[in-house]
């Protein structure tokens, strides 16, 4: 399965063809259907829905679609009636403009003040008396299943890309891992040989009061003691596991988010308790930077589903 981001937007349209008439005046209008749908990242499946009141008997069945193929993600529904005349300007019939200075005398009687309607206002609402109802039960499932489809495949083309981010910055952990496994050898190395020689000054003030075997033994007890401190075996190897667990998810796709979030948290504790062990610069260097690279995917992880 491909992995999925929870941003994406799609949009899908259609066209119907009208005509009535209206007296001795015929009317002819193409009524058009829009709809957009955009989705952006949240932790659970947010559905809001902005629905002309033509529409707003289908936002059950919309909402059943969308749930069916999207399970994250904060997700807006927006749909959009036009109406275009065959005019630029619909011609107002008198009927519509009777009804209109009935309806503004009604409103003045009981608001003296309300201002008279402009030209611009009885365009406006004798388009609106005009518009031929259209019966949109039959297709605003189907131009929302082409919307939910385009929007299916925003999101799994941009989480192939964040797959491919994801992967480089497991590759470049791991690198980075592999220039840790060895200083932890060569630090235990150096801590020794200098008890030992710091020993050796302690002997040399005492004069032979302590005896050499056991200077010698509590030198290599104390090295012992701090191999034990820095040795960040386990942390490698846990990072490693977590490293391998993140490309599996990855690979096998789906609804990896949630568990590619956890996976992050433990890279991010993996990472602080190799930076706490640290003895050597070098160390610490390799330890901030795998915080880098760590929040960086804990950034990309936020937007897949």
């Amino acid at each position: 399965m491909p992995v999925y981001s929870m941003t994406g937007y799609a949009s899908a349209q259609h066209s119907t063809a009208n005509s009535a008439s209206d007296g001795d005046v015929k009317t002819a209008s193409v009524s058009q259907l829009g709809l957009e749908i955009r989705s952006v990242n949240s932790r659970f499946l947010d559905l809001s829905f902005r629905l002309p009141e033509d529409l707003r008997a289908h936002e059950p069945a919309l909402r059943d679609l969308v749930v069916a193929h999207i399970k994250r993600g904060k997700v807006e529904v927006r749909a959009t009636i036009e109406s275009k005349d065959a005019q630029t300007v619909a011609d107002p019939s008198t009927r519509i403009l009777q009804r209109l200075n009935s309806v503004q005398d009604s409103v003045k009687a009981w608001l003296p003040d309300a201002a008279p309607l402009s030209v611009a206002d009885v365009l406006r609402l004798a388009g609106t008396e005009q518009t031929i109802a259209t019966d949109w039960s039959k297709v605003v499932v189907t131009v929302a299943q082409k919307a939910v489809k385009a929007l299916l495949a925003s999101r799994q083309r941009e989480g192939e890309r964040l797959a491919t981010t994801l992967l480089d910055r497991t590759s470049q952990l791991r690198a980075l891992a592999s220039q840790a496994v060895p200083m932890v050898p060569k630090l235990v190395e150096q801590q020794r040989l200098r008890f030992l020689d710091r020993w050796k000054e302690a002997m040399a003030l005492t004069e032979g009061a302590v005896a050499p075997d056991a200077a010698r033994d509590r030198a290599l007890t104390e090295a012992t003691a701090f191999a034990i401190r820095i040795d960040v075996a386990e942390e490698i190897t846990r990072l490693d596991a977590h490293l391998d667990e993140i490309e599996r998810l990855l690979k096998k796709g789906g609804e990896v988010g949630k568990r590619l979030d956890f996976l992050i948290q433990e890279l991010h504790r993996e990472a602080n308790t190799l930076g706490a062990k640290s003895a050597a610069l070098e160390l610490t260097h390799i330890s901030v930077d795998m915080k880098v690279l760590i929040e960086q995917m804990r950034e990309q992880v936020q937007n897949i589903e």
